[in-house]
């Protein structure tokens, strides 16, 4: 199928024209992006998809940050996404194997909660992503709550309520 590698053995420019394609340039716009704006994806929990004949064809970047409760206190956490397959290699599992990688990465002895926003059909069936939990969270941004996700270790740690931004601890 595939070999994955660190993101960080990607040229910067690659890895946005694969974006771009899977996602259209306006993707900038988006309230991922605000989430997690002024951060540097993190090199240990980001990977590449190469194909067979050696052309990457999807990444997977995860950033850090952190949800405010109503107090002011800031919960750590991770930003999951873009997970990115180019269109003409979607549906070959390379999402799912990015996601597997992305997850096997993760320090057992410490994981932080891990956000995206995506498909809770899908995420939720093979990662345990769930919308219920983020209900009372807000973003800088418009984005449908069924579409805000998390998977916890332990869902009691998580505040009720808050606003996603970049982790600036």
């Amino acid at each position: 199928m595939a070999d994955l590698i660190p993101l960080s053995e990607i040229e910067p420019a690659l890895i946005e024209e694969l974006l771009d394609r899977a996602f259209e340039p306006d993707r900038r716009k988006r309230t991922a992006y605000r989430i997690r704006e002024g951060m540097e994806w993190l090199p240990g929990l980001s990977f590449a998809a190469i194909d067979n004949e050696g052309y990457l064809v999807g990444t997977i970047q995860t950033w850090p940050i952190a949800l405010t409760d109503p107090n002011g206190r800031p919960h750590p956490m991770l930003l999951v996404g873009p997970v990115a397959v180019l269109p003409e290699h979607q549906g070959r599992g390379y999402g799912k194997a990015l996601m597997l990688a992305m997850l096997a990465a993760i320090d057992t002895r410490a994981p932080l909660p891990l956000v995206m926003i995506g498909d809770e059909e899908y995420y939720g069936r093979f990662f345990q992503f769930r919308a219920a939990l983020t209900q009372g969270w807000q973003v800088p941004g418009p984005v449908d709550p069924k579409r805000l996700l998390v998977r916890c270790e332990n869902p009691a740690t998580l505040p009720r309520e808050g606003m996603l931004g970049p982790w600036l601890g």
